[in-house]
């Protein structure tokens, strides 16, 4: 965050301060959602949810170090007072980077995005100063609120924007007007809001390449037939990468090495060289290359970017999070989110990262997948018997039943469970497992398989 007076910001964002004792107090932190994240010198935003107000904890973000809170009533400690607390919040960050000169890069996709903007992340800083979004910090909240860690040292900014709807993009990138602009791929997420199939979603993703200016870069997956027709709506440089032999960023000799982590040959316009993931599946070379992709447009060279790469590690929970227990048991947790595509994705990669071992998978709903949702969840119940998982553990009702009766009806062995929630479903998968076992957990988030995922790793 570049320092900022109370008074400054208030003009910036049109609040009115209330309980300031002193309107040039510094702004010289960070800004945070959550009292327990507020850092001396920083601004609290309080946002109201569904739960939680967050206006409740002004008085401890205060205690905290917080210099004042941005929120939409008085609430008895210093504060800048708006109608509109993100809107505000949104305004700030765009002020602050037009103050700034870092190279900003946008990425979106359907899935792979926080995987990649972490692989990305941890290339980029090893040559230079880099703020990349937090955790999955990517709407209309989280990607200001990266914009405000970055200050006049940050040379890249990393930023993954989510498309929920429509014009979401559009937004986004109007705060935070991208350089480089990164599409992984057009699935099935957010298909109950962004449209009936992936012509509607590529329309929404594609908002991110028509934003870039001429002399910037459009990333595009040459795997991806929907990517790559968004190639006519940008008028920045196109750079390809993928399996094709024509993509400009490619892999090859692509295996899966010890513990199904992935390997393959990357080749940039700058030369080859090995690279060997610490992420499990073969699907996390496209979301390597994708990151290979932005640093080659940033003018990185092969070997650099490799090292990069395989010096990379999982920063975000929950996305094929592995535990190894005392007695033998690996819990692979993928429960951050669920989509058809990352639940394939998910399961090969286990059956892969067990071999022989006995695989245990516990699912719930893929949220959003609007009329097509129970036809889908019954695809994945048929993958799991052809893939010869040993045990299914399907958790709630509606959709996931479709997911274990299509299971059970493809006869391929896997003992069919069904759980009522996520308690029933802990019970459950702590009274099967068996020494040995690889336990895959996944759900879309709002599900909270999470939390059953947590308890099996300390078991």
């Amino acid at each position: 965050m570049i320092p900022m007076t109370l008074d400054t910001i208030a003009q910036v964002v049109g609040a009115r301060l209330h309980d300031v004792p002193d309107p040039r107090a510094l702004v010289t932190g960070a800004s945070a959602v959550d009292s327990r994240e507020v850092v001396p010198g920083g601004l609290f935003v309080a946002t109201a949810g569904a739960h939680v107000d967050g206006h409740d904890y002004a008085a401890a973000a205060i205690a905290a170090g917080a210099v004042a809170v941005l929120a939409s009533r008085p609430v008895g400690v210093p504060a800048l007072v708006v109608e509109d607390v993100q809107l505000a919040i949104g305004l700030l960050a765009k002020h602050v980077l037009e103050h700034l000169s870092p190279a900003v890069i946008g990425l979106t996709g359907s899935v792979g995005k926080t995987t990649t903007k972490d692989l990305l992340a941890q290339v980029l800083e090893r040559h230079a100063a880099t703020v990349a979004t937090d955790r999955s910090f990517n709407n209309e909240l989280g990607l200001p609120l990266t914009v405000l860690r970055a200050d006049a040292t940050t040379r890249y900014l990393v930023l993954e924007m989510g498309a929920g709807r429509k014009g979401d993009l559009t937004y986004l990138t109007g705060l935070a007007p991208p350089h480089l602009g990164l599409v992984l791929n057009v699935g099935t997420a957010h298909v109950e809001r962004l449209g009936t199939g992936p012509a509607d979603i590529a329309e929404a993703k594609g908002e991110l390449v028509e934003a870039l200016p001429a002399n910037g870069f459009a990333l595009l997956n040459a795997d991806d037939r929907y990517v790559m027709s968004m190639a006519v709506r940008t008028k920045a440089q196109i750079m390809l990468y993928g399996r094709p032999r024509e993509a400009h960023v490619r892999a090859e000799d692509v295996r899966m090495a010890d513990r199904a982590r992935a390997a393959f040959t990357l080749v940039t316009p700058s030369g080859r060289a090995p690279v060997e993931l610490d992420l499990i599946g073969e699907h996390q070379v496209s979301n390597a290359l994708a990151a290979a992709a932005v640093a080659t447009a940033l003018g990185l060279g092969a070997a650099e970017i490799a090292d990069g790469l395989n010096a990379a590690r999982r920063r975000s929970a929950g996305r094929l999070e592995i535990v190894e227990r005392p007695d033998g048991v690996t819990v692979v947790n993928d429960a951050y989110n669920a989509s058809p595509e990352s639940m394939r994705a998910g399961l090969r990669a286990v059956k892969a990262l067990a071999g022989a071992r006995r695989t245990v998978a516990v699912l719930g709903a893929m949220g959003q997948q609007a009329d097509a949702s129970r036809a889908r969840h019954a695809e994945i119940g048929r993958l799991v018997a052809d893939l010869g998982f040993g045990v299914l553990i399907a958790v709630g009702a509606g959709d996931p039943l479709a997911l274990a009766e299509a299971a059970e009806s493809a006869k391929r062995g896997v003992a069919v469970h069904t759980a009522d929630d996520v308690a029933d479903a802990l019970r459950l998968a702590t009274a099967l497992l068996e020494p040995g076992d690889v336990v895959f957990v996944k759900a879309s988030s709002e599900i909270g398989l999470d939390v059953c995922a947590r308890a099996l790793a300390i078991l």
